[in-house]
C-alpha cells in the first residue's frame, strides 16, 4: 500500500506591522486637534465681542462678567448706529472698499499677467521692488500725501482714502495674480491665438475664466485690508473718515457700549464679504493652483 502523502503546513506570515498606521493616526489627530485650538483662538474674540455688543447695558456693567450675558439687548447697537457720523462713515468705508478692489484690480492684474507670461531680466528684483513699497510706514508717508491732497484739492474726500489703500494694496494683488496666471497652462492660451483669437481675446476668453477664483480670492485680502486700514484714513481724512478711522477718533471719549458696538460692526462686513466669497477662496487652492 503507498504511504498517504504529507501535505505541506502553509508557511506563515511575518505579523503586521501597525506602527506606521498608528502613527499616521496621531498625525492626523494632531492636525485636527492644532487646527481646533487656531479656529478657537481666532473665534473667541470675535464671539466674546458679538456677546458684548448685543448685551444690555446693566449686563456690560456686571462685575464680575460671566461668559454669557445675562441679558440681551439690541441697544448698545442701536446707540452705536444713532451716534453722530457712523452711517456716513459706514458707507464711506464700503465704498473705498469696493473702489480699492476695482483700481487694484484694474492695475494689478495686468500686471501679474506681464510678469506670469514674460520673461525679462531683473525679473526677481523686479518683485522684490514691488514688496519694497509695503516697507514704507504710512507715518513716513503722511506729511507729504497729506500737502499733496490739499493741493490737488481732494483731501478729506473717499478718493483720497482710495489712492492710499490701492497704493498699498497693489503690491499683494499683483504678487498674487502672477502666481495665479501662472497656473494656468500657457498652451491654452496659444491654442486659443491658433484658432484666430487676438492676445487680447485670448486672455478675455480662456486665461480669466480660468483665473477668476483666485482673482476673486485677491479682492478678498484687498477688501479687508482696505477695511481694517485705519492710519491712512485717519491722515487723509477729517470729515469724511471711514468706520475704523471714526472709531478710532472716538475711542477717548467713547463709552464702554460703544466701543463694544464699534468693534462689532468693524468684523461683520469683512466676515460677510468673505463668507460670499468663499466659494473662489477654496477654488483657487483646490482647483486653480493644482
Amino acid at each position: 500500500m503507498s504511504q498517504p502523502q504529507q501535505v505541506e503546513a502553509a508557511p506563515q506570515l511575518p505579523p503586521i506591522d501597525r506602527t506606521p498606521l498608528r502613527r499616521r493616526r496621531r498625525h492626523a489627530v494632531g492636525v485636527q486637534l492644532a487646527c481646533i485650538a487656531v479656529t478657537v483662538f481666532m473665534a473667541l474674540p470675535i464671539v466674546l465681542i458679538g456677546l458684548a455688543a448685543v448685551s444690555s447695558h446693566d449686563a456690560l456693567n456686571e462685575f464680575p462678567k460671566s461668559l454669557i450675558p445675562s441679558g440681551f439687548s439690541t441697544d448698545t447697537l442701536t446707540s452705536f448706529f444713532r451716534a453722530t457720523g457712523t452711517i456716513q462713515a459706514l458707507g464711506n468705508s464700503l465704498l473705498v472698499g469696493i473702489y480699492t478692489v476695482f483700481w487694484s484690480l484694474i492695475i494689478g492684474a495686468p500686471a501679474g499677467y506681464a510678469l506670469a507670461r514674460s520673461a525679462f531680466r531683473g525679473k526677481d528684483i523686479y518683485q522684490v521692488f514691488i514688496l519694497l513699497v509695503r516697507a514704507l510706514p504710512i507715518v513716513v508717508l503722511s506729511v507729504p500725501l497729506a500737502t499733496m491732497f490739499l493741493r490737488l484739492d481732494v483731501y478729506d474726500t473717499v478718493f483720497a482714502v482710495t489712492l492710499v489703500h490701492t497704493t498699498l494694496a497693489l503690491p499683494t494683488t499683483v504678487l498674487i495674480t502672477a502666481s495665479i496666471f501662472v497656473a494656468v497652462p500657457a498652451d491654452l492660451e496659444e491654442a486659443a491665438r491658433v484658432f484666430g483669437c487676438t492676445r487680447w481675446q485670448a486672455a478675455r476668453r480662456v486665461v480669466v475664466p480660468l483665473a477668476l477664483p483666485g482673482l476673486a480670492a485677491s479682492s478678498i485680502f484687498t477688501f479687508v485690508l482696505s477695511w481694517n486700514e485705519i492710519l491712512g484714513a485717519t491722515i487723509v481724512t477729517l470729515g469724511h473718515r471711514t468706520l475704523p478711522a471714526q472709531v478710532l477718533t472716538t475711542l477717548d471719549e467713547a463709552s464702554t457700549p460703544y466701543r463694544f458696538a464699534g468693534g462689532f460692526a468693524l468684523i461683520i462686513p469683512a466676515l460677510v464679504f468673505i463668507f460670499v466669497m468663499r466659494r473662489y477662496l477654496v477654488n483657487m487652492w483646490g482647483t486653480t493652483l493644482r
